[in-house]
């Protein structure tokens, strides 16, 4: 490395200052955290800095960057400063692009690379230090790698450095994971004026950015960085600017679909008498410095993935940026010289941000992080070493997958498909499809798999087929690298594999996506998914007149799904496809409409029903189950419930609001999950809902008290109380408290308060006329007959006059009538 170079650069930025200290802590204590804002130097300074350190031996750097752009990038700035091609010194490994050599010593390489790199190789052999740059993206790979990575720290190579790096980043939270010291950098930031030119109610965010970057070109100097959601609006705010902006104006996009080639022109510098307008996504948040920006444009949006897990679909929703996105945007116009941050909302919207974009672990489909920690030998993930840990719900979904794909046993262990899947590198649907393809048909396989997962490929065809045929044909160096993957991939496989008939685009598809089969359901472009989803392409898309279509890719919530890649599929796979995946059999279902079960013989494929007709109703198990599934539908209240019944099920509630276990729940939701054992049992033979007996529900709510409490429910919750005229009050136990509705001159003579639960709990007594009107409610009767009962009688005795209103009630005889004539 020349020296004087490094030390130059060294001097001028900021990171240069804490390279002694880093290097001290990585030789002490063998990790660290190193915080340091945008433009401090870190990504290029620091690999650099630790090849001269003495622990390194002659063992590789590895550098992890989030993005393909940003590890070029990276690369390229380190091989400049040690004057070099990349390749030599400092090269870069991604998944259609290297650049090593047998000389390298720095390997910047992208997060997902480096999990199958420790994944083949937990010793890591050869590696001195792995460094994760900007690892406040919180990608899945990202904290994937670093469990793994502390995992073969504590296990196999205690000799292994480990450095954390990131200009936005809750470092306490590192530094405790990682048991390291954090060093703290400053920042070269050149000062940014902050304004905000808020976007108007019902303005596309393409119309409102077109007319900030106008206003900007007349109102500063230098080239533009304008930050948007999408490629989709970035398409649209271009198709607004072009012919409207001043001769020597540039327009260059920067999105993930490009190829490389395309990316580096966009962050390379106006030529001389240009200005340069960067239309992007978050790709160009961190990590790169485009020469020239001094003005930056904030939508204040980013596309974020999110994964259902009920569902098993992944969909890109559109969100506000974090407080954290925000301040890294607008540190890109001062990275070179004094610059403006231009945000398109009000300043006070700021502070309602969320501090942080939400690590990706916790919105993301999990399979193939769970493919990925059986190969390590960890079936529970949850076990290793995250910042924030998978969460349960993706989890389940995750396995139930794997194992319907047969890529885990029911025990959670990688089967000999699980690792074919493993071996190829790709998401565990699409790896499935490859590894479970005629053999005919796999390079066909491996070419959808690499389309899916290389956007861009093919045009914008929602026809998978399509975009195939014309990615087969395309030229330049992307397509065909993308090419050389997919025959690699097939390499892969091993020979083993029939001869059976050639699948098209759509069987192959249905290998990967069964459950995403669908079906045509009236009106053109509408589909009814076998998971019971509905979803549609527009009228007009040549796909739209198919009878029957796989889907790979949609997007938009339950109910407005759009269709962003499919392939048709002919009778004859839709009908292999319902051989092994179809259902044909008898079932039973409950009519919402005559409240009754039905009886049917049906072939279907999940929830796209091909034939079906009547059949008598069975009076098994069968008939109960879709009764209860009625009550699931329909509500518990819809039942016939008695009176008897109802005033059971409230006593019931009482007792376990008051005391608690043992007494059992009784709400609706407690009963509608346990059904299988107060309702179904007792239903045998029932095929509606008005031939349920109500004493039949009565019983089932006994079946959930304890035997041995049956006896104290009487005492503990009676159904009534007797006055002293004898009469037999029922007790509400409908609220918080239970309730005693009598009227007053029914208590006459009794000098303490009713009870109940063997004396340790008051009614509350909601003393009534004798009108049955309700005159005051009371917890102490005999404070009541001492105290506000001079006001009541007072009031009463003009109102019912023919009626006792004795001055000592609790003295006095009790009665259910009228005074006699001539009293």
């Amino acid at each position: 490395m020349n020296r004087d170079t490094f030390d130059a650069a060294a001097r001028a930025l900021p990171v240069g200052a804490v390279l002694n200290d880093l290097a001290t802590a990585l030789d002490r204590q063998g990790a660290a955290v190193l915080a340091a804002p945008p433009g401090a130097g870190k990504t290029t300074l620091v690999p650099l800095r630790l090849l001269d350190a003495p622990w390194r031996g002659d063992g590789r750097i590895i550098l992890l960057e989030p993005r393909r752009l940003a590890a070029r990038a990276a690369a390229r700035r380190m091989a400049d400063l040690l004057g070099e091609e990349v390749g030599d010194t400092v090269g870069y490994r991604m998944r259609l692009d290297t650049k090593i050599s047998k000389r390298t010593r720095i390997e910047v390489v992208t997060e997902g690379v480096f999990v199958r790199m420790i994944l083949d190789d937990p010793e890591l052999a050869g590696i001195a230090a792995v460094i994760f740059d900007e690892f406040h993206e919180r990608a899945l790979d990202a904290d994937f790698a670093l469990a793994l990575t502390l995992d073969v720290r504590a296990a196999l190579r205690d000799d292994l450095r480990l450095l954390v790096m990131s200009a936005t980043l809750d470092t306490d939270r590192v530094s405790a994971l990682i048991d390291a010291p954090v060093i703290e950098s400053a920042g070269r930031a050149f000062p940014v004026e902050m304004r905000y030119r808020e976007r108007r109610a019902g303005d596309r965010i393409e119309d409102a950015m077109a007319d900030a970057i106008r206003a900007a070109l007349g109102e500063e100097t230098g080239s533009i960085l304008a930050f948007l959601p999408g490629q989709a609006e970035i398409r649209r705010t271009a198709e607004r600017l072009e012919g409207r902006l001043p001769q020597g104006t540039v327009l260059a996009p920067l999105f993930g679909m490009m190829d490389g080639q395309a990316q580096d022109r966009a962050i390379r510098p106006a030529a001389p008498g240009e200005r340069k307008i960067v239309l992007a996504t978050s790709i160009a948040e961190t990590s790169l410095t485009i020469d020239g920006v001094r003005v930056v444009i904030d939508s204040g949006l980013q596309r974020l993935p999110h994964f259902e897990p009920a569902t098993g679909i992944t969909r890109l929703e559109t969100v506000r940026v974090s407080r954290a996105s925000a301040d890294q945007r607008a540190g890109r116009a001062g990275r070179t010289e004094p610059g403006v941050a231009i945000r398109l909302w009000r300043a006070e919207q700021t502070a309602a941000l969320p501090a942080f974009t939400p690590p990706e672990i916790l919105s993301s489909d999990l399979s193939g992080l769970i493919l990925d920690s059986a190969a390590w030998g960890v079936p529970d993930p949850t076990v290793l070493a995250f910042i924030d840990p998978p969460p349960a719900p993706a989890l389940k979904e995750a396995r139930a997958l794997l194992v319907e794909l047969g890529a885990l046993d029911p025990a959670g262990g990688l089967t000999a498909m699980g690792r074919a899947i493993r071996g190829l590198g790709l998401p565990a649907r699409l790896a499935a499809m490859v590894a479970s393809a005629p053999r005919s048909s796999r390079l066909d396989a491996a070419d959808i798999a690499v389309l899916l997962t290389e956007q861009g490929l093919g045009g914008s065809s929602i026809d998978v087929s399509e975009r195939l045929r014309r990615w087969r044909s395309e030229k330049g160096e992307r397509a065909s690298a993308a090419r050389e993957l997919s025959r690699r991939i097939v390499r892969n496989l091993d020979g083993a594999g029939g001869t059976e008939q050639k699948l098209s685009t759509g069987g192959l598809l249905a290998l990967a996506y069964p459950d995403r089969g669908a079906r045509n359901r009236g009106g053109r472009g509408r589909y009814l998914m076998a998971n019971g989803r509905g979803a549609e392409l527009d009228p007009h898309d040549p796909l739209a007149g198919e009878e029957w279509l796989v889907i790979a890719d949609l997007t938009g919530r339950a109910g407005a799904q759009r269709i962003q890649a499919a392939a048709a599929i002919d009778p004859g796979e839709v009908e292999a496809l319902v051989e092994t995946r179809g259902v044909d059999g008898d079932e039973c279902m409950f009519d919402t409409d005559s409240r009754s079960v039905r009886a049917r013989h049906v072939r279907r494929l999940g929830a796209i029903v091909l034939e079906e007709r009547a059949i008598p109703v069975p009076t098994d198990e069968r008939t109960a189950q879709a009764l209860a599934d009625g009550v699931r539908r329909l509500g518990v209240d819809a039942l016939p419930w008695s009176d008897n019944g109802r005033q059971l099920r409230a006593r019931l509630g009482f007792l376990n609001r008051s005391i608690g276990d043992p007494w059992p729940a009784v709400d609706d939701d407690a009963l509608l999950a346990k059904l299988e054992i107060w309702f179904t049992p007792y239903q045998s033979g029932v095929r509606a809902f008005d031939r349920i007996a109500a004493g039949s529900l009565t019983e089932g709510l006994m079946a959930l008290v304890p035997y041995d409490l049956h006896r104290m429910i009487e005492a503990e919750a009676p159904t009534h109380f007797v006055v002293p005229t004898g009469s037999r009050i029922p007790i509400r136990y409908d609220g918080d408290v239970p309730v005693l509705a009598v009227r007053v001159q029914e208590l006459f003579g009794l000098a303490s308060h009713p009870t109940i639960a063997q004396g340790r709990l008051p009614l509350l007594l909601e003393l009534l006329s004798p009108a049955h009107r309700p005159i005051q409610t009371t917890r102490d009767l005999p404070g009541f007959w001492a105290g506000s009962w001079a006001d009541v009688r007072a009031d009463m005795r003009g109102r019912y006059a023919k009626h006792p209103w004795p001055e000592d009630p609790a003295r006095a005889e009790p009665t259910r009538r009228a005074k006699p004539r001539g009293s």
